[in-house]
């Protein structure tokens, strides 16, 4: 009996032990930085991952009278807030804009990926000649697990391969999520839903 106890507390701690990950590698974003491969410490525990230092999701009281489905984004807070019923709202850490990259204004999601491919638009390549043209959607893509595209610019909430940067002004405008976080907003969210942008 003893030595059965033994066994199952030796395999628990080969699971948890295995299941604690460090991720490294250098890879490109989205946003026209490049990683040079900063060190993310990640522990994935019963299916799912979480990031040291990572912001986390929870649900609070909506920051104004906005219709459920409204997404606010407050860059100076560095935080997205999806309205739901009852006054309440969902609150996410993001990721916003550098400085010079911060923007305001109303639009809309218009249009919703899975996985999505990634172009880097001439504006960023003018920037970063070095960028790839096209890389196509994936774990490595830097438009992460999910992108939700606004208006008939070229921002987008979208996922992220670098976590660490989560809370952090780093890119060229558009606001990106933990890939746990943006495929839970993903799901919530529908095309043609309203989108407030506030410094």
């Amino acid at each position: 009996m003893q030595s059965r106890f033994l066994t199952a507390v030796s395999l628990g701690l080969s699971v948890f032990c295995a299941s604690v990950v460090t991720a490294q590698a250098q890879m490109y974003d989205a946003d026209g930085r490049y990683s040079g491969g900063q060190t993310s410490r990640r522990y994935e525990l019963f299916g799912g991952t979480s990031y040291v230092g990572s912001i986390k999701r929870s649900t609070v009281s909506a920051p104004g009278n906005y219709a459920p489905g409204t997404i606010i984004v407050n860059t100076t807070e560095r935080r997205l807030y999806l309205v739901q019923d009852g006054g309440t709202a969902l609150k996410y850490g993001i990721g916003v804009g550098r400085v010079g990259f911060t923007w305001a204004g109303t639009t809309q999601v218009v249009a919703k990926k899975e996985w999505p491919d990634w172009t880097p638009p001439s504006q960023m390549l003018a920037r970063r000649p070095d960028l790839p043209r096209f890389m196509k959607g994936g774990p490595e893509n830097p438009l992460g697990a999910r992108a939700m595209y606004l208006g008939s610019s070229l921002y987008r909430i979208h996922g992220s391969n670098e976590p660490e940067t989560i809370g952090q002004a780093v890119s060229s405008g558009c606001f990106r999520l933990l890939n746990d976080d943006v495929i839970d907003l993903y799901d919530r969210v529908k095309v043609g839903a309203k989108v407030i942008v506030m410094r």
